[in-house]
């Protein structure tokens, strides 16, 4: 919920593992659809965060931001990870490094099972595996090589609309339709390279592959297109992706300034098999969309980073986008659906000035613009827009009034205006294509260690999001805030409390989700025992601290139920968050 956005599907925030983009475009399912459930958390050393579309590296679906997960090279110990909790949960951890030398290895395996609190068990299982390899082939050049696997599957207990919660016909985890659920496969493989030159330059290459599969079983609006078998959907989804980018820094000076250059390239090609089908208890029935979709960018950037004076700092570049869409329909009996090919490409300017520092503070004003993509199979249709402009502005001050070590005090004004919106459909599981929006607001976040051991993060942003006609983006989040607390006791004690704030936001003209606050709580203790090679830990993870009722997720449209009328009935229809649930479990670090 980033800057005024609704990404449950990804669609306007870019996600990035070592520069492989994780977002699927033209997928089943929903546009630029975002699936983290590959990434093991420990193999993470770091983010790259980028509000806004002010970077010409990142390009497609980073209109809000972008945000990129670095992989460890190596872990200095080993761990096995032992953890189970509530609702038959069990997460299991192996991490390892076999060499640390010239050659560095990292391997990862992950195991979670759970059912979830709901009254038809979850059965969610997820296995991960994580290699990575990394060299140097001479002493200025550097090489990774990752490979991952990840496989799922699940029941869902679905979207549950508010009135038979509120007239107790149903639980709140209870479930309309039980036979919800799914399963995915995710492999990927990924190459960095980089040489150093000896006057300040950096040659990068970078390359990826996936393999991707994907089933959904869903069912959102009961009985309101087909009384007698139920509005059950399946989204099917394969795909091959394939990618890259190479590219070219230079530092240096330029009329006594310190500056840089970056120039490169990058490229991506999907391969997708698509479909959208009904069925009852997950057995397909008709077939409603099924299609081959070959869909290719190629996008040439350049950045320049200069300092005239100590006290301004100047970064702009433009990326350049040319996008190929070629939609065939595989369905000879479906209604007609938009096929064909063409073409569409984008100019996109960035500017960015950092002034400052004076009394430890920073100013910065920011102005990029950034796209996302539309589905190929709208993309094809006469007068679409396959490509949707946005529009980012930034003005702010950063500042450390404490001094370095202290806490970093951020605030924002920022605003957003996107060419095409993307509203989530519930008849068909998928987005819908609408008007212009512009979004306004502001953020103020402080970050850094308050005291000692004490450390705190937390943000608040306030949004408003509009259509062109002044009727609100459903969905948008107005006001969201996070703050989170971290202290390390002396007696090898780390605790951590952490608060997530989701104000009221509208779902349409006439239907509001309401607000709620989630509090978990996390504590880590390093086990006094004395063991012939490495240490233990013992932890304990508490969700939702205050047993708070909350929701996942939640969309506002129309279904209908045995008994109501054919035109159904509009209402908030939700996916619960987990009432207060307890998880703990020991680590041996070797």
């Amino acid at each position: 919920f980033l800057r005024g956005f609704d990404a449950d599907h990804g669609t306007d925030v870019a996600f990035f593992a070592d520069g492989m983009p994780i977002n699927f475009r033209s997928h089943a399912h929903g546009q630029g659809y975002t699936d983290l459930n590959f990434i093991i958390p420990e193999t993470i050393e770091g983010l790259d965060v980028s509000k806004g579309a002010y970077v010409p590296e990142y390009g497609d679906f980073a209109t809000a931001g972008a945000v990129n997960f670095r992989t460890r090279e190596v872990v200095k110990e080993g761990v096995i990870q032992l953890s189970g909790g509530q609702f038959d949960t069990q997460r299991h951890l192996l991490m390892f490094s076999p060499t640390t030398g010239k050659v560095r290895t990292l391997i990862a395996a992950e195991g979670y099972y759970t059912n979830g609190p709901f009254q038809n068990d979850n059965r969610y299982f997820r296995a991960n595996l994580l290699g990575k390899m990394t060299i140097n082939p001479t002493g200025r050049s550097e090489l990774s090589v990752t490979g991952t696997f990840h496989k799922a599957q699940w029941n869902a207990s679905g979207e549950v609309p508010l009135r038979v919660v509120t007239d107790g016909t149903l639980d709140r985890f209870g479930s309309l339709d039980p036979s919800e659920g799914g399963n995915t496969t995710r492999s990927t493989a990924r190459l960095n390279y980089h040489y150093d030159t000896t006057s300040g330059g950096r040659f990068f290459a970078n390359a990826y592959g996936q393999y991707y599969k994907f089933d959904l079983y869903t069912n959102f609006t009961f009985l309101l297109n087909d009384p007698v078998n139920g509005d059950g959907i399946q989204q099917s989804d394969r795909r091959v992706i394939y990618g890259g980018d190479v590219g070219y820094r230079q530092t240096g000076t330029f009329l006594d300034a310190e500056s840089a250059v970056t120039v490169g390239v990058q490229s991506r090609v999907d391969h997708i098999h698509a479909r959208l089908g009904t069925q009852v208890k997950r057995n397909p029935l008709d077939t409603t969309i099924d299609s081959d979709v070959m869909e290719a960018s190629y996008s040439p950037f350049v950045k320049a980073e200069i300092q005239p004076a100590p006290w301004i700092r100047l970064v702009g570049g433009v990326r350049g986008e040319v996008f190929t869409f070629d939609v065939r329909n595989r369905c000879l009996t479906c209604a007609e659906q938009p096929t064909g090919r063409t073409t569409s490409g984008l100019a996109l300017p960035k500017a960015n000035m950092i002034l400052g520092p004076w009394l430890a503070t920073e100013l910065f004003v920011n102005y990029g613009e950034g796209y996302h993509s539309n589905d190929a199979r709208s993309a094809v249709a006469p007068g679409s827009v396959p490509l949707a402009r946005a529009r980012t502005y930034e003005v702010g001050a950063r500042s450390r009034p404490w001094g370095p070590e202290g806490v970093e005090l951020i605030a924002t004004l920022w605003a957003i205006d996107l060419q095409s919106e993307l509203v989530f459909v519930g008849d068909d599981g998928t987005t819908e294509i609408r008007g212009a929006t512009k979004r306004r607001g502001m953020e103020v976040a402080a970050r850094g260690r308050v005291w000692g051991p004490l450390s705190f993060n937390g943000s608040l942003t306030w949004s408003r999001a509009r259509f062109e006609n002044g009727a609100r983006v459903p969905n948008a989040p107005e006001l969201t805030a996070y703050g989170a607390l971290l202290l390390r006791w002396p007696e090898a004690l780390t605790s951590q409390i952490q608060a997530t704030y989701f104000g009221v936001r509208s779902l349409d003209e006439n239907l509001k989700a309401p607000a709620w606050v989630d509090v978990d709580l996390s504590e880590r203790y390093r086990l006094p025992i004395t063991l012939p090679h490495g240490r233990m830990e013992a932890f304990l993870f508490v969700q939702n601290l205050f047993n708070t009722k909350w929701e996942q997720a939640t969309f506002g449209f129309t279904s209908r139920l045995a008994g109501e009328p054919a035109g159904g009935v509009s209402d908030i229809h939700f996916v619960p968050g987990n009432p207060r649930f307890f998880m703990g479990g020991v680590a041996w670090y070797f």
